[in-house]
């Protein structure tokens, strides 16, 4: 199913009129999306979970406090990553890591395996990554925004909170980087050099 629909007004308005299982469709149709999205912030599959049932469980609390007349995935992914950030932030404040965590390595670790497994990917695959890693945290937030999830520069902004002129910056200088380093990398690839 497509993680953006015509129909989501509709199934908004169905859930404000009472229908609890439009709630159950949306979120369903988006939880993908915002789980990927999510992860992006933070690698802990069971915080970002956590922090997508809080935003699916604030809209059923109150139903009216959302006005759907755009985009219901611009005001999901935005709430979402409000929650995630509050919930760094709270992390950061209150919680401490026990000094009795174990660091050691599992028993069925196995290094060979582990090798054998990196070796797999290729080099080109892996020379992306590192040309998109590179990038400042906001440019590769506005490239995974636009390019992976579909949104509008206007939406972007609002999600990022910034203006509009700046989330096109954001793009222009990703994508110029991209171009200059993937040439770069390229050749090395290849021994062209």
């Amino acid at each position: 199913m497509s993680a953006c629909s015509d129909d989501d007004p509709k199934l908004w308005q169905a859930f404000q009129q009472g229908d609890s299982a439009a709630l159950g469709i949306l979120a369903e149709r988006y939880y993908r999306s915002l789980r990927k999205y999510g992860l992006k912030f933070i690698q802990e599959v069971a915080v970002v979970e956590d922090c997508i049932q809080d935003v699916f469980l604030e809209l059923g609390q109150d139903p009216y406090k959302l006005n759907v007349n755009g985009s219901l995935k611009y005001y999901l992914m935005k709430a979402l990553r409000n929650n995630i950030f509050l919930h760094l932030r709270y992390r950061q404040r209150f919680q401490n890591p026990s000094p009795d965590w174990e660091l050691s390595l599992p028993d069925d670790f196995n290094a060979e395996a582990l090798l054998i497994e990196k070796e797999r990917i290729s080099d080109i695959s892996a020379q992306l990554d590192l040309v998109l890693e590179s990038l400042p945290k906001r440019e590769r937030e506005a490239l995974y925004l636009r390019y992976y999830e579909n949104l509008s520069v206007a939406e972007i902004a609002g999600i990022m909170d910034v203006n509009r002129q700046s989330v096109s910056n954001f793009l222009q200088k990703a994508l110029s980087k991209i171009r200059a380093k993937w040439v770069t990398a390229m050749m090395l690839i290849l021994n062209l050099f």
